[in-house]
């Protein structure tokens, strides 16, 4: 597996949210350096993470991971993923393929705080179809240090302000 470097732009977006943040957390594909951070960091502050993925390969990688405060999950489609049933602190989608993303950010809409999205650039939208379902979100704010870039999204945080910004979206 070659690595990009890519791959790893959402994380300064994950450490701020979770620096900021409560509640149990969601993760929506597991990674190479996602689910590392998020299970170091829940261990850390005693929150209970789930990390759900639909690649064997990814499974098996991160599986080493579960424990007491971290369950991990392998799902044959993303329709089998519990996902609706409780309210999350964070969400974190970055999951296969590209199609589902909407339709999961859709499902989770308000059952989470704050939901992060990685691989949200502009030009990826022919992808992941963004400009579908963001607009349904009070607050965004888009993390352009990095590319691909991570947006962070929520129906009741200013999330925005978490990263010294007024929100672009609704300034006031």
């Amino acid at each position: 597996m070659k690595f990009r470097e890519g791959w790893s732009s959402h994380l300064p977006v994950l450490v701020k949210v979770m620096e900021n943040s409560t509640g149990d957390v969601l993760e929506l594909g597991m990674g190479l350096f996602s689910t590392p951070l998020l299970h170091w960091m829940c261990n850390d502050q005693g929150r209970r993470l789930v990390s759900y993925e639909n690649d064997e390969k990814y499974f098996d990688l991160d599986l080493t991971y579960r424990s007491r405060l971290h369950e991990v999950k392998l799902v044959r489609g993303w329709d089998d993923a519990d996902i609706e049933n409780q309210h999350w602190g964070v969400v974190f989608v970055d999951h296969a393929p590209a199609r589902r993303r909407k339709i999961e950010l859709k499902r989770i809409a308000d059952k989470a705080d704050i939901i992060i999205c990685h691989d949200t650039d502009d030009s990826t939208n022919r992808f992941y179809r963004w400009h579908w379902v963001f607009p349904k979100f009070k607050y965004q704010y888009r993390y352009e240090k990095a590319s691909p870039n991570t947006t962070v999204l929520s129906n009741t945080v200013d999330v925005a302000r978490l990263f010294g910004q007024n929100d672009p979206v609704n300034p006031n």
